[in-house]
């Protein structure tokens, strides 16, 4: 049996995201490789759930009998060493990060340092801990101070989808993100507004209830620019809305300042679709290349309208340049892999400590 401790909110359709989904899919993987899964999904608002959220963590684990496998979201686990700490003697634990707690955008220097001293503590108790990027696996390693031999990739996969047709002209631009200063929508909005010269529109997929100042202030932004007509914030979408999202798209934009892996990028790949996206963290091993070297998208560094709003205008302004990522996006589309390789990667992991 694999215990699995889950935010609460991981099938919820209005806070959909990528660490939602990549626990979702595991779980199903598992479970079709022949895993006896038992899900605990942990109600509160982590990493910081309140009185409530911990003590039904606290309870979970407290329930589970000696030498249990249990595979915890990071989320979950990592600010809680307090409660997760003292189950390491009793219990095999293995942690699943998507994203270092204290490298969310926005923390106040002493909040980062706090929540990197916790997930320090919870992450040195751990049997294994997984990363869902070989750029996060390495940061884990050098930032924690974790054993090599003990921190393990499993990369998200991406179901195939059918090939995007896009535009001639590739006007149409889609972000899928939640709206949270994180994702830097803020900083596509200063880019677009200064190229409204050029024909575009632009798509912002994603929650709008996790920053609501941040909201607030694009939409002020927005206003501010007169791109209000061209620019959407249209919410979540999953499931046929999302996938139509995409398939109307020509180019993904994602300003992220931040991102362990970004599944959005796979996922536009997986239609074809080119990729202009920040060169941060685990972005550009999601990019990846095409068989023959060429990049299917461009990279730009974060925090810098002016260089984002140079490669939307070469996108929108330059048919070579829009002919050659498609095809370098068309054929890195042949070389993703699926959800069935990443369960199997944890499964990998799991194993030997599988009892039954």
């Amino acid at each position: 049996m694999l215990h699995v401790v889950l935010p609460g909110n991981i099938d919820d359709p209005a806070a959909p995201s990528g660490g939602n989904t990549y626990d979702r899919r595991v779980c199903q993987g598992l479970s079709a490789a022949g895993w006896s899964v038992n899900e605990l999904a942990v109600p509160g608002a982590w990493p910081r759930p309140g009185t409530a959220g911990r003590a039904a963590l606290a309870g979970a684990l407290a329930a589970l009998p000696d030498d249990a496998l249990v595979l915890l979201d990071g989320l979950v686990a990592c600010a809680a060493p307090d409660i997760v700490v003292p189950e390491a003697g009793r219990l095999r634990l293995v942690v699943l990060v998507h994203l270092p707690l204290g490298d969310e955008t926005g923390l106040a220097p002493d909040e980062a340092a706090a929540l990197d001293a916790l997930e320090r503590r919870t992450l040195g108790a751990a049997t294994a801990v997984i990363a869902t990027s070989a750029w996060s696996g390495r940061r884990l390693v050098e930032h924690h101070g974790l054993p090599a031999a003990r921190v393990h990739v499993a990369a998200p996969g991406v179901d195939p989808a059918p090939l995007a047709t896009g535009t001639p002209d590739g006007s149409r631009l889609l972000c899928v993100a939640a709206v949270t200063p994180r994702k830097g929508q803020d900083v596509l909005v200063e880019a677009l507004a200064t190229i409204t010269d050029a024909p575009w529109s632009c798509v912002c997929v994603g929650g709008l209830d996790r920053a609501p100042d941040y909201v607030e202030r694009l939409r002020r932004l927005v206003e501010k620019y007169a791109v209000d007509d061209r620019v959407r914030l249209v919410g979540p979408r999953t499931g046929d809305d999302l996938a139509a999202s995409y398939a109307a798209a020509d180019l993904l934009v994602l300003a992220s300042h931040t991102e362990t892996y970004g599944m959005v990028v796979t996922e536009a790949l997986s239609r074809g679709i080119p990729v202009v996206a920040t060169a941060v963290a685990g972005v550009p091993e999601a990019i990846g290349h095409a068989p023959d070297g060429g990049l299917p998208g461009m990279l730009v560094p974060p925090a810098d309208p002016a260089a984002l709003a140079a490669a939307l205008r070469r996108w929108l302004g330059e048919p070579a340049t829009r002919h050659r990522l498609r095809s370098a996006a068309r054929d890195r589309r042949a070389t993703l892999h699926g959800w069935d390789a990443t369960s199997k990667t944890i499964a990998d992991v799991l194993r030997p400590w599988r009892t039954g």
